[in-house]
């Protein structure tokens, strides 16, 4: 996300009134800062598209966990907060792979020699960048390599 951006994007929620996209486009800007220290620790002056993809993915996923521990405590209020949070963050997220496009490439990668669970999954999630869940990919490879 350009830096620009930033502003113009919480800016025109903050005159649409969305005071629930506001405060879920604060959080992963400040998560998406949290991480820009991290890296610029490590010696990265900037993040890249996918590392803040990155971030959103896992802000993402802690709204959609966070969502199934309230339905199973019965915390229907929370629930369908987390949830509607997880909708706005996935507005962000680039479109998510099918599992058709998914079990084409990891054939392709199955295909070229690679019969280890570990390295065949390493090798997809290299080809796919973040546009599938590990969890649905390590299923496809699971099976295939069965």
């Amino acid at each position: 996300m350009k830096a620009g951006l930033r502003p113009a994007v919480v800016a025109s929620a903050t005159q649409a009134g969305q005071e629930e996209r506001i405060g879920t486009l604060r959080m992963i800007l400040s998560a998406t800062h949290n991480r820009e220290i991290e890296e610029h620790a490590k010696g990265v002056d900037a993040l890249t598209d996918a590392m803040v993809v990155d971030v959103i993915r896992k802000e993402a996923k802690k709204r959609k966990e966070a969502a199934e521990i309230y339905s199973k405590a019965e915390r229907k209020d929370l629930a369908e907060k987390e949830t509607r949070e997880l909708k706005i963050i996935k507005t962000y997220l680039p479109v998510e792979m099918g599992e058709a496009e998914i079990e084409t490439i990891v054939r392709k990668v199955l295909g070229s020699g690679v019969k280890d669970f570990g390295a065949a999954m390493k090798e997809v999630m290299k080809k796919i960048a973040g546009r599938a869940e590990a969890g649905a990919v390590a299923g496809i490879v699971k099976r295939l390599l069965e």
